[in-house]
């Protein structure tokens, strides 16, 4: 079956089509249907099923008899460590780590912080954890103590798994420190905690809360896996809201297995046996899904890099990796590739390697313009595919799935909605527009399996971000369009769309245009306030390295482009050359931060910002504009 049958034959028989789906994993006790209908618009997946997360993702490797094949690559360039564990070797890990956490009063339902870096022990502490049936957090490493007090005092964990410290090129990031820090500023407290000490920083231990992560699995009996509901919350994971407050997006374990399941084959092309790889931190969402439950789920090698795509020790990196490990399906950020391009835009680098294993490139996390898409094309000379999804969601909203049929591409478009999704374009009333007109993405309720149900102690909460503005749909947060052959665009954040003197127009739309001129690396386009016209559009831009041109000359033909490719409507005049973007840890731009020094508003520093220094360099740059003004 094609693309179309297979979308079809979900939307004849959603529950159907999701049964068949969920055969591929084992259960303890099957599920004797799909879909729960709770009422007011809220939804569970396989809730009457038992089933174990640990036991798929692990366990049943062994018992089919694919316990020697390896199921983690570490590989760091920052420490020059390589090392890889088999599928036998990570369960009696998983086991004695999960048998030292119930010995310490760890069961099903319990929570547990995880606070550590990019080493294999992030993952047998996730899975641990879900042995047990305890719901797990990981907070991203390094994230700083009122942000993790903030969490400690929403998740209310028994336990915390830390590790001594986290490696960056060039530094050590400290995370003791900061964990004690957010210990002391939380009301709640845990019960203990456990410390990976790195050979790089041995930390220092609080007696009595404090056990060393090797001290405390002496002897200790190794724990069975438990089976939980399959509307049981496998993992708990904090985007940051709106508010300040961060929002804890649950994760249901039941329909989480059978999600990730179906797309590692369907979506990623891989089967049990290939190398997969996600370039991307345990801390965010693709760290869960694609680094640790999606990949050993179906039975895949999975890569923890701890490194960075530029710099560690060049932008060869990555190429390094595919090759030396023979990744079949590699996955990464859009910021990323910009950064290899802009070190080595005529891709020196990419020839100095065999890349024959590879067969597809996943971009996501951000929108991949069209010209980051057709560099990594022709340097690769594979697949290069955009997919669009939330930490909401889990999964991929839109995507080619290449497993199915690998559909044309359209430059700019993530594809067409996966099966599970109906997704619609609406106006501010809730009604459809028609094809090629831009709305607010909302997806037609229930959302499939693996998506958030709620979020964590907040009900209410989850229904006024979500469900109140469309009622019947789910809210993206994200403004796009559907053309006249079901391709999704999603053109920016809905409140990245800015109404210059009465025109709506999408700042992604511009960001694509300058994206496009020969020495721009990477830009980002905000809507500053302007008396007369309402919002007006100013781009930031990064050069490529080795760029001889006057940044003048580059601006000015910046504001031309423009000017011929969106038209005099647009208004594109403020233009401006940077060193560097403001960005979240994981690659997003931080534009509404960047709107807000503009406009000279009060703002809070984004917790998951990668250098708060960044900010200062942006306020000199919009003051050289005549904005920021103390």
């Amino acid at each position: 079956m094609g693309y179309q049958e297979v979308y079809d034959s979900w939307k004849s028989d959603p529950e159907g089509f999701w049964m068949d789906a969920a055969e591929a994993i084992d259960w303890d006790k099957k599920p004797s249907k799909a879909l729960t209908d709770l009422g007011d618009n809220l939804y569970e997946w396989f809730a009457d099923g038992m089933v174990n997360t640990c036991w798929n993702a692990v366990d049943r490797h062994v018992e089919a008899g694919r316990g020697e094949q390896t199921a983690i690559i570490y590989d760091s360039p920052i420490t020059h460590t390589k090392r890889e564990v088999t599928f036998v070797e990570l369960r009696n890990r998983v086991a004695n780590l999960a048998g030292a956490l119930r010995a310490k009063g760890v069961e099903k339902g319990d929570r547990v912080i995880i606070y550590m870096p990019m080493i294999p022990e992030a993952l047998e502490a996730m899975l641990a954890c879900a042995r047990l049936g305890a719901v797990h957090s990981v907070v991203f490493g390094g994230f700083a103590a009122n942000e993790l007090a903030v969490r400690i005092d929403d998740a209310k964990p028994k336990a915390i798994i830390a590790a001594s410290c986290g490696m960056e090129p060039g530094r050590v990031v400290h995370y003791k420190p900061l964990l004690d820090g957010a210990i002391e500023l939380s009301n709640h407290k845990p019960d203990f905690c456990v410390v990976f000490q790195r050979e790089q920083e041995v930390a220092e231990l609080i007696e009595g809360r404090d056990f060393n992560w090797h001290g405390f699995q002496y002897g200790v009996e190794p724990a069975e896996c438990v089976p939980v509901e399959g509307n049981h919350p496998a993992y708990i994971l904090y985007t940051s809201g709106t508010t300040g407050q961060p929002k804890g997006v649950i994760r249901p374990t039941g329909g989480h297995l059978v999600a990730l399941n179906w797309t590692m084959k369907n979506l990623y092309n891989v089967d049990p046996g290939d190398v997969f790889w996600a370039a991307s931190d345990v801390g965010w969402v693709v760290g869960h899904s694609y680094i640790t439950y999606g990949p050993l789920v179906h039975g895949n090698t999975t890569i923890v890099f701890e490194g960075k795509p530029v710099g560690t020790p060049d932008a060869g990196t990555f190429w390094r990796v595919i090759s030396e490990y023979k990744v079949k399906s590699f996955f990464t950020a859009p910021t990323a590739f910009r950064a290899v391009k802009r070190e080595d835009p005529k891709g020196e680098f990419v020839g100095k390697y065999d890349l024959s294993c590879l067969k597809a490139v996943y971009l996501a996390g951000e929108r991949a313009d069209p010209d980051t898409i057709t560099w990594a094309q022709n340097q690769l000379k594979v697949p290069v595919i955009d997919h669009w999804w939330q930490t909401e969601t889990g999964w991929a909203i839109a995507g080619n799935p290449l497993g199915i049929e690998e559909l044309p591409t359209k430059l700019g478009s993530p594809a067409k909605p996966l099966p599970g999704y109906d997704v619609r374009i609406l106006d501010e009333g809730g009604n459809p527009v028609a094809p090629n007109e831009m709305g607010a993405i909302a997806i037609k309720l229930p959302l499939p399996p693996g998506t958030l149900p709620n979020l964590w102690n907040a009900e209410e909460r989850f229904k006024k971000s979500y469900l109140e503005h469309f009622p019947g749909y789910y809210e993206t947060g994200d403004a796009g369009m559907i053309d006249e052959d079901g391709y999704l665009y999603i053109m920016a954040r809905t409140d990245d769309v800015i109404n210059v003197a009465g025109h709506r127009l999408s700042t992604g739309g511009m960001e694509e245009v300058l994206a496009n001129h020969p020495d721009v690396a990477e830009c980002a386009v905000i809507g500053v306030t302007d008396q007369l016209k309402g919002q007006l559009p100013m781009g930031f831009l990064c050069l490529n390295a080795g760029t001889e041109k006057p940044d003048a000359d580059v601006v000015k033909e910046c504001v031309k482009l423009v000017r011929e490719k969106i038209g005099p409507v647009a208004a594109f005049k403020l233009c401006c050359v940077v060193d560097r973007l403001p960005k979240t840890r994981s690659g997003k731009i931080l534009r509404a931060t960047m709107v807000k020094i503009a406009d000279s508003e009060a703002f809070k520093m984004p917790a998951t910002i990668d250098d708060p220094a960044i900010l200062d360099e942006i306020k000199v740059a919009l003051k050289g504009l005549g904005y920021a003004k103390d």
